[in-house]
């Protein structure tokens, strides 16, 4: 990627809080359930992550893309603290194929604001 696709400005496709949490509904089909790609530091992550996250610090990501198993026919939404690692995330990922990303808009701090659950991954 190039130095500007790394530069935490510019506009990505977002997904509000509340829009994401219905798409994850467990009565929604699989097929229509995006995945999460969680972009933060693996401390933040263990402190309280999206059920069904999983970790990729962005500094890794391109790394361990492949080993993730993320499904390129599937959503993929991109999490960080405050949608500023999550947008150079989207960049990644579309230059790899995935058509269908977009970042959580205002990040794991709006989803908090909102009230939505999260889960640790250790106790606190």
């Amino acid at each position: 990627m190039r130095l500007r696709d790394w530069l935490p400005v510019g506009a990505v496709p977002e997904v509000a809080p509340a829009a994401l949490a219905a798409l994850l509904d467990r009565n929604s089909a699989a097929e229509e359930r995006p995945q999460l790609v969680d972009v933060r530091t693996r401390m933040e992550f263990d402190a309280g992550h999206i059920d069904g996250a999983v970790s990729a610090p962005i500094l890794e990501l391109e790394r361990a893309l492949d080993g993730l198993g993320l499904d390129r026919a599937r959503p993929v939404v991109a999490i960080c603290l405050s949608a500023h690692r999550s947008i150079p995330a989207v960049r990644l990922l579309r230059a790899h194929g995935f058509d269908d990303v977009a970042q959580l808009a205002g990040g794991m701090r709006a989803w908090r604001r909102a009230g939505l659950p999260e889960t640790p991954s250790r106790s606190r």
